[in-house]
């Protein structure tokens, strides 16, 4: 696992910086502002994601670990890949993406190219009690949010209790509150129900 690199940054454009550790070149996919700040020629650290495929290796690279950590929890939702991650932290820093999901206001991630409607929900369901909003951060929850992420969070434990992997129930719930009215999202008990509809019983054999 490549965890970190220190070395001499050989080029920097786009999306990419080419960055020599004793004598090799490594490619770290960076967010755009990063990417800005490097000079060619000086030495850059970076803390780094390695994401392994079968057809490839990619090095994902960040200036801190808040933005490290972030991106693996984006990472890890269904439907984000790491292209997509790295694009949220492109466009919000981690307080605002903390900030977001603390309220539980899907629009900032709906801004991100290739990210949906659903997949930008799912996110905040998922990364609900995973983040933490800067003591800064103006409190931008409305009571109604208040009680919608409350009332996810329900679901969620519901589900989970009910013998639901956590997953499963968190993709099922993101999904149901994106397609569903304000009443039921505000009602543990309809949300609940429409969730369980959603799984329906066919699902329930695949758990």
């Amino acid at each position: 696992m490549i965890s970190s690199l220190r070395g001499t940054v050989l080029s920097a454009s786009g999306g990419t910086a080419v960055i020599e550790v004793g004598g090799v070149g490594f490619a770290v996919q960076l967010t755009p502002d990063h990417v800005l700040s490097l000079r060619v020629g000086d030495e850059a650290f970076v803390h780094t994601s390695l994401i392994v495929r079968e057809d490839a290796l990619q090095l994902f690279g960040f200036a801190d670990l808040e933005q490290l950590q972030v991106f693996e929890l984006l990472n890890g939702v269904s439907g984000v890949g790491p292209k997509s991650a790295i694009g949220v932290l492109s466009v919000l820093s981690p307080d605002q993406i903390a900030s977001a999901v603390a309220a539980d206001d899907d629009a900032p991630f709906r801004k991100v190219s290739g990210i949906g409607p659903k997949t930008a929900k799912l996110i905040v369901v998922s990364l609900t009690g995973k983040l933490v909003a800067a003591r800064t951060a103006p409190a931008r929850a409305t009571k109604a949010s208040g009680r919608g992420s409350s009332v996810t969070d329900s679901v969620l434990v519901a589900l989970v209790g009910l013998g639901w992997p956590e997953k499963i129930a968190a993709e099922a719930v993101a999904e149901v509150v994106a397609d569903t009215d304000e009443t039921a999202r505000d009602s543990v008990q309809a949300l609940l129900r429409l969730t369980l509809a959603h799984l329906g019983p066919a699902k329930q054999g695949a758990r």
